[in-house]
């Protein structure tokens, strides 16, 4: 007797039940500087010069995900060839990590100042019961001193991992997401959201079946801090809009956004697909 098959689509058809947050660039680091500046400090001490657009590049990964592939991008390779007479090897990447981490340590909490509308946003996500969960390319040991410098400011969420808690692996894989909803008990993945401003986040977003939100001005994309954005005239600041949408929306984002101070809108926009029963 030949088995029938057949076909069932669920669809979820309630409100948003978590949001997965990004940290620098996101929650905290208006421009996204902890990382990117202590990285060109780690390898000015090799004698290696790197710029903050060449940091910038592989933003959102591991950090010794990053060093590996910023030692790959073709300028950084050259000057280290020239240097040393070869390419970057894995045990060099070791060394710069080694050298990178007590620097990183030291000052993450020296560029972690909350981003404007942050504190704001999650306590209205509390009050509409949403579980608020986190991630970052940010080993445990960086974690742990950020995470009490961001309480102190406010910055409470129920949960977040680093990228070295789990040993899949980090970005742009959806482990540290799917982290986050065993940890908050959210039976649904679609009612989930991933918030972050580098393409690694959203593709981790969307390879955790999320909706994702992109983060154009405050974040690794446009990468200036607070008051040099303020400074710009408004035409700067659209091209700086429009070059940071368009590739987080290259990405996947769902939906892109200045800021988190303009997230709440695209939550509502979210629960109203959801109630029509559309998926990420």
């Amino acid at each position: 007797m030949q088995a029938t098959p057949y076909r069932y689509t669920r669809h979820y058809q309630g409100l948003v039940q978590a949001v997965v947050f990004d940290w620098a660039g996101t929650l905290v680091d208006f421009g996204s500087f902890a990382p990117t500046q202590v990285l060109i400090d780690a390898f000015a001490g090799f004698g290696i010069e790197i710029s903050l657009a060449e940091a910038r590049l592989p933003m959102g990964l591991a950090k010794w995900d990053h060093i590996q592939a910023l030692g790959r991008q073709a300028g950084v390779d050259a000057r280290w060839q020239a240097k040393f007479g070869r390419s970057m090897s894995k045990e060099d990447v070791d060394a710069l990590y080694a050298a990178f981490m007590p620097l990183q340590i030291e000052r993450v909490a020296e560029y972690s100042a909350a981003i404007p509308g942050a504190t704001t946003v999650l306590g209205n996500l509390r009050e509409r019961r949403i579980k608020l969960g986190s991630c970052s390319g940010y080993p445990r040991v960086v974690m742990d001193k950020l995470l009490p410098h961001a309480a102190a400011q406010g910055l409470r969420l129920d949960h977040a991992v680093a990228t070295d808690d789990l040993k899949p692996g980090g970005r742009p894989g959806p482990w540290m997401a799917l982290a986050n909803v065993i940890e908050l008990g959210v039976g649904e993945l679609a009612a989930c959201i991933k918030v972050d401003d580098t393409v690694p986040g959203i593709e981790e977003g969307l390879a955790a079946g999320m909706w994702t939100v992109g983060l154009s001005l405050s974040g690794n994309e446009t990468g200036l801090t607070l008051s040099e954005l303020r400074a710009l005239g408004p035409d700067a600041i659209q091209r700086h809009r429009q070059r940071a949408t368009a590739k987080l929306a290259q990405a996947g984002a769902h939906y892109v956004i200045d800021s988190i101070a303009d997230l709440l809108p695209v939550i509502d926009a979210i629960e109203a697909r959801l109630v029509r029963g559309e998926r990420p």
